[in-house]
């Protein structure tokens, strides 16, 4: 995305707010227009000190303090316009800010799996973080400052013309040196400044990973490899913006040479002028200060758009961000899944992942009202993209799935969620208090309620003997409670969601045998009147399952009872005498 295009969509980003910007506007129009005179009163000051020789004192006086007191109301109304725009150039960029920052955590929240496998949660969150602070520090310096520069270089450079056309094109020839300096530097360090903005993403990914992963750091002494690779993207960061900073450098030096340039130009011309009797001592004067007043002005917007172009690719990155479409689009027209009796139905689905081999290949079946299905299979066999694509964070490109006959790409997505609970085998807590943690399971949930979903998930207990019991901290991913608190939580979190259709992903395979009984019966409770699919690598938690499905490279191979599939002698059978020869 070039600069152009970013800062198009920066400014119809910020346009929403069209009546704080068109009295911002008017307030820098009101700005530029009183620093314009000032040194026309300077200059006419300094005329009336020329004719002292010449006019009376008393009339010189009179004159005087008309002129002083003229000035001294500009300046006050200077000041209040200058606060004025201050103060609407600090909301508006606040709200910016905080609009975008919203803008993309809602959108990026709504992003499926699928995205959110492929990248890393530092990067994202630099993204969102570095580009809502662009968006912030663009609209604050622009509104607050140089609004009122591109206003005096744009339209009161012509008015300079009314002064002395002839020094006027001094001050043209400095802005078409200044613009030539700026565009040329820009062409020559676009593309170096997106891979700084790069690497800078690829440093707080890397950050991120090694911090979030910290325990596992320090168990493999991974200490001074981590330090190691950190530090070569710090390397790869300053190789990148060093140079870019050098050419903004040379900016900064060589748009001063030519200020200073053009001072001494208008000093020597007017002096020339002045001698030809075709410009006056005020004029002079009055054009100094005018020059001075519009240098200023262009060297703060040589800054400002340094500051965009160094901005540029961090905004571009978060649009990208924002236009990151969902592999799940929910439809306009989608209506909200209505749960009767929570029959699941799979038909003839097939998938495959972009670019990858197919997945699963014809899966059908039928999982009834309060019934326990089983998926079952090798790693990599399907079981776990079947239930993925139940919760619909894909969808099938042969086939479709149904719940009560409903198609699950025709209702929103916020209500098909709604009527599925789950429970990992990794249990997925906040850091945040236990009461916090069971309450994304239902927001309105009571105190009773939630005790009563703890004493079924046998949670309750071992939350009372907590320091501060339900409102406790459980640390980052509950690390401060064991695996089986964690997954006891997890399930009562479950059982206030209260969803018809349940899906229970290995939720026991990390346990030992003691705690696993303990589980077990919290999940025997949350099973009860549900539409409950089982993940299970170890088989003898399906005994009781209505139904087994035995998964095999993508397809059902066989379907049946624990028993009936034992009989059969056939995959599951290999499968349950492969495990009990592991466990002798």
């Amino acid at each position: 995305m070039s600069l152009v295009k970013v800062y198009a969509r920066v400014l119809a980003l910020v346009a929403k707010n069209h009546r704080m910007i068109a009295m911002l506007a008017a307030g820098n129009l009101g700005v530029a227009a009183l620093q314009f005179l000032d040194p026309l009163l300077f200059g006419r000051v300094i005329g009336l000190l020329a004719r002292t020789d010449t006019t009376p004192h008393a009339q010189l006086f009179a004159e005087g303090t008309k002129l002083v007191t003229m000035w001294i109301m500009i300046g006050a109304c200077g000041i209040g316009v200058n606060i004025a725009v201050a103060m609407g150039a600090e909301r508006l960029a606040h709200r910016t800010r905080l609009g975008a920052i919203q803008r993309c955590f809602d959108h990026v929240l709504t992003l499926p799996s699928s995205f959110h496998s492929g990248v890393q949660s530092g990067s994202v969150l630099k993204t969102m973080v570095s580009g809502s602070d662009a968006l912030f520090g663009l609209s604050l310096s622009f509104f607050k400052e140089n609004l009122a520069t591109y206003v005096a270089v744009l339209v009161l450079l012509p008015l300079s013309a009314f002064l002395n056309w002839r020094l006027s094109l001094v001050l043209v020839a400095l802005v078409c040196v200044f613009v030539s300096i700026t565009t040329f530097v820009i062409r020559h360090t676009q593309t170096s400044q997106r891979e700084a903005e790069a690497a800078h993403s690829a440093l707080a990914g890397r950050a991120q990973d090694a911090l979030s992963n910290v325990v596992a750091v320090q168990s493999f002494g991974r200490l001074q490899a981590e330090a190691r690779a950190f530090a070569e993207i710090v390397e790869t960061v300053i190789r990148l913006q060093f140079p870019v900073l050098n050419w903004w450098a040379l900016v900064t030096v060589l748009t001063r040479a030519s200020s200073t340039l053009a001072v001494i130009t208008i000093v020597v011309a007017g002096a020339l002028l002045h001698l030809h009797g075709k410009a006056s001592v005020a004029e002079i004067v009055s054009f100094m200060g005018f020059s001075t007043l519009l240098i200023g002005r262009l060297e703060a917007a040589v800054n400002f758009s340094s500051s965009l172009f160094m901005r540029g690719p961090g905004i571009a990155e978060y649009f990208k961000l924002i236009d990151t479409a969902s592999s799940v689009p929910e439809r306009s027209d989608a209506h909200e899944l209505d749960v009767t009796h929570g029959e699941v139905s799979f038909e003839d689905v097939s998938f495959a992942y972009p670019g990858g081999p197919a997945i699963l290949s014809d899966v059908s079946f039928v999982a009834r009202p309060g019934t326990i299905t089983a998926l079952v299979g090798a790693t990599g066999a399907g079981k776990s993209t079947a239930m993925h694509m139940l919760q619909r964070l894909w969808d099938p490109q042969k086939g479709g799935i149904l719940i009560d006959g409903q198609d699950l790409r025709d209702v929103s997505l916020g209500s098909l969620r709604n009527a599925i609970g789950v429970v990992f085998q990794e249990s997925l807590l906040f850091n945040r208090t236990i009461r916090d943690n069971l309450l994304v399971g239902r927001a309105n949930a009571t105190q009773a309620e939630i005790e009563h979903a703890c004493r079924l998930a046998e949670a309750h207990d071992f939350i009372a003997r907590q320091p501060q019991g339900y409102d406790t901290l459980v640390g980052e991913r509950g690390v401060t409670l064991s695996g089986g608190q964690r997954q006891r939580l997890a399930i009562a979190r479950a059982l206030l969601k209260d969803a018809p259709v349940l899906i229970l992903d290995e939720a026991t395979s990390a346990l030992d045998a003691a705690t696993e009984a303990r589980v077990s019966r919290a999940m025997a409770n949350l099973m009860r009147g549900r539409t409950t699919f089982v993940i299970a690598h170890r088989l003898s938690t399906v005994r009781d399952a209505d139904e087994i499905l035995v998964f095999d490279a993508g397809r059902i191979a066989e379907r049946g009872t624990f028993d009936g599939l034992i009989r059969e002698g056939g995959r599951f059978a290999e499968l349950v005498e492969n495990q009990l020869a592991g466990v002798s």
